[in-house]
């Protein structure tokens, strides 16, 4: 039986340097790759070739062991408290294979609330001194577990298919990916630990809570970032996909994670795990699901430090200037890989009306969706498998209905018996601004709405406040360049699939309702920094064996200004809390490290990786509402610092000043600004004014720079509009304090077709 899974074009690095040999054969030993010196220089894992007739038979082992592991054989996965396994008297639960209704695939005890108490002091006290220990001690664990998670490949694919439902082409590359996560972030963190201007630790007691969609990656991945960074861990698995989870931990564990510096609690979202995300002694929540989850964690505790990957309305474009065979290829593994389950599947497609009226298009869409094999997981020859769970509420709505004007393409149908199984469907005609265009779809339905200029299609596209995903399908190169500067997403995809993204190559994240926190990204450089406490070192001039002179421009002579006018010093003087001196260069050096980051990092596109055939960029959009909030207790130092490091990425921030603020600071703040032409504005409001602003849409992200999470007014405008606040210390690096005031973006865009490069 072979698998029968999209093959993309092989991506061979263009420098042989960065090239790993491919997994020949999945049964052999597996060898431990070389450490990476640098982040930048990580070469990811590469996933299995099932086009070897050896990988195809080591498929059918991975079912023949795994599908008996049920019923009575199936495994029962304890609590792991405090460094012990905890069973006795606690709830025990089931979980079923989506495959086969009924079947119970695991067991797994439920925590109680006297547990997450327990768990919590135990990660507070962190008994074994995970916190303490040196970077490279960290590092050597990790890459550990990462070798056991090579070597036990097999078998968390098989708990993924019986667990989760997903087929083995789907499940392998999770596998690539946590493997990718667990040798990735400890680098990031021993970048960061080389810098200078400041100092790193754990932030403290992380809880992650992983979704069911992606139950091998997605937990490993949250888990080994706050492990990298020093942190004790609470992981809280979705209930329907325990097992998988269970066994990353395992591999980490065996690595040498002591269980008390990473416990696993299963429990309920409401009761116990409510509890656990809002407790006073944890220090950060990362989550992965559902925006409303995320607005219900921030209610129930307003001042959580939450880093959260929400949900998506992702939307394909297709133009008349697309190759329409290959975008129909790339849109069937978007649109219905895992059932369209993924957070990055596409459930949108608008079509340029040249294509929309195409009948030979129409044609070629029905029979490929068709075409799909649609079946249990358990069988290799499946492209769409089983849904988590029998469809309700918006899904099951999306596959019953159709809206005012829609008509099926492809109509929805249960195939047999399995109330989890769909094959899927196209509805035609969606309209602007209906249930189909605006709401998140979980499953194997696709809306397709029709456009006449570009333009109208971006709008439509951005109009849902999702921000997740995006895929264009146009060989024009004038379309591609309007298309990737006006859509709102933080993973952009040019003429290929907008799923599947890898480690370094395309780190994932969203903006809008598509994400709570900073804007950094999943399997970028930046992902670990608000996992720590970060402390800003006293500032000091640059060495001579450093850069000789400092970057000019705008901020460089503000200072300047400042050195060289003294009454204005003089009003300044009495505003600071360090000596003047310390303050001025400590300004010296902020207007230096952001002008000179701006320039090689955050003004610029980057492609750490470089495959032949794909260009994959990191970039960065400055955030296009700042607000900086003042409060009485704010210095004007740290003011300046902050407003130094929006400026020099391009954020125009407005400064909303409290009423408590000081007369004189506000004034000294008017004279100081009053010909920096329209870099910044200054708006005296109350709580009240800019929660108004918060709800009506004029604030994208709030700088907090001091006293703000005592605010309840604004806190609750922020929870309600989903506007994120960071609150972290300002810190003159040119390596931090600007991701503050940006949102990262990925750019892939395969620019071979068929292989063929073109004039490249």
């Amino acid at each position: 039986i072979r698998l029968q899974q999209p093959v993309a074009v092989p991506s061979t690095p263009r420098h042989s340097a960065r090239l790993r040999p491919p997994r020949r054969d999945r049964r052999r030993p597996h060898s431990q790759p070389p450490v990476a010196a640098h982040w930048s220089g990580y070469v990811n894992e590469p996933d299995t070739d099932w086009s070897l007739p050896h990988n195809a038979e080591w498929a059918e082992e991975i079912v023949l062991r795994w599908k008996p592991r049920c019923g009575a054989a199936a495994m029962t996965v304890p609590l792991v408290i405090a460094g012990e396994e905890v069973g006795h008297d606690r709830p025990v639960r089931s979980s079923h294979d989506p495959s086969r209704p009924g079947t119970v695939v695991c067991r797994y005890r439920e925590a109680s609330g006297a547990d997450i108490e327990c768990a919590v002091a135990c990660a507070q006290q962190d008994p074994t001194g995970w916190r303490s220990r040196s970077l490279a001690e960290r590092h050597a664990i990790l890459r550990a577990a990462a070798q056991l998670m090579r070597e036990r490949r097999g078998d968390l694919i098989g708990a993924a298919i019986a667990d989760g439902g997903k087929t083995v082409a789907e499940a392998d590359p999770e596998v690539s990916e946590a493997i990718d996560f667990t040798e990735f972030y400890p680098l990031t963190v021993a970048e960061l630990a080389q810098h200078e201007q400041f100092e790193i630790a754990g932030r403290g007691v992380v809880v992650v809570v992983s979704p069911w969609n992606f139950p091998i990656a997605i937990p490993c991945g949250g888990v080994t970032a706050a492990l990298a960074a020093g942190n004790t861990v609470i992981l809280k698995p979705a209930s329907d996909t325990v097992l998988p989870a269970w066994m990353i931990c395992q591999c980490l564990w065996d690595a040498g994670v002591p269980r008390e510096a990473l416990q696993l609690v299963p429990c309920r979202g409401a009761g116990a795990g409510q509890q656990l995300v809002s407790h006073d002694d944890v220090d950060l929540v990362i989550l992965t699901g559902g925006t409303e989850t995320a607005r219900l964690m921030l209610q129930a505790k307003p001042s959580l430090q939450l880093m959260a990957e929400t949900g998506g309305k992702n939307a394909t474009i297709i133009t008349a200037l697309a190759d329409r065979e290959l975008a129909i290829k790339h849109l069937l593994h978007s649109a219905f890989g895992h059932a369209g389950q993924k957070c990055s599947a596409t459930s949108l497609l608008l079509l340029e009306e040249e294509v929309y009226d195409d009948p030979e298009f129409r044609r070629l869409l029905v029979d490929a969706v068709q075409s799909l094999p649609v079946g249990s997981a358990w069988e290799l020859s499946t492209r769409v498998g089983p849904l988590i769970r029998p469809p309700d509420g918006p899904l099951l709505r999306g596959l019953k209905e159709l809206e005012h004007g829609e008509e099926w393409l492809v109509m929805s149908e249960q195939v047999g018996e399995n109330p989890c199984l769909y094959r899927p469907c196209v509805k035609w005609g969606v309209t602007p601004d209906s249930f189909t265009h605006t709401t998140e779809l979980f499953g194997p339905v696709l809306g397709v709405m029709k456009f006449r200029r570009l333009e109208e299609a971006v709008e439509r596209v951005n109009r849902t406040g999702y921000g997740l995903t995006s895929g264009l399908e146009s060989l024009d190169d004038r379309e591609q360049t309007f298309w990737a500067g006006a859509i709102h997403a933080g993973n952009l995809y040019i003429n290929r699939s907008t799923t599947g993204a890898v480690v370094l190559r395309q780190p994932f994240g969203g903006m809008g309702k598509s994400a709570w926190g900073p804007g950094v990204k999943a399997g970028g450089p930046h992902y670990v920094v608000p996992l720590l406490r970060i402390r800003e070192r006293p500032a000091r001039e640059p060495s001579v064996a450093q850069p000789p002179n400092p970057p000019a421009g705008f901020l460089t002579g503000f200072v300047q200004r400042l050195e060289a006018e003294a009454e204005l010093a003089a009003h300044l003087q009495p505003l600071c809390r360090g000596d003047w001196l310390d303050v001025l260069v400590r300004l010296r050096v902020a207007a230096r490290e952001f002008t000179t980051w701006a320039e090689t990092e955050y003004g610029t596109q980057h492609d750490a990786v470089l495959v032949v055939g794909q260009d994959n960029l990191r970039r960065y959009r400055p955030v296009d509402h700042l607000r900086f909030r003042l409060t009485a207790d704010c210095c004007i130092e740290d003011i300046l610092v902050a407003v130094f490091a929006a400026v020099a990425v391009g954020c125009r921030p407005v400064l909303s000043i409290c009423p408590k603020c000081p007369a004189r600071l506000v004034g000294v703040l008017e004279t100081l600004t009053h010909d920096w032409g329209g870099r910044i504005e200054l708006v005296e409001e109350d709580s009240a004014t800019l929660a108004d602003q918060i709800r009506r849409g004029f604030v994208d992200r709030i700088r907090g720079l001091e006293g703000l999470k005592a605010d309840a007014v604004v806190l609750q405008s922020c929870r309600e509009a989903f506007v994120p606040i960071i609150d972290e210390p300002i810190i003159a690096s040119g390596r931090i304090e600007p991701l503050w005031y940006l949102q990262e973006q990925s750019l892939s865009v395969d620019y071979h077709r068929y292989g063929n490069l073109g004039r490249r």
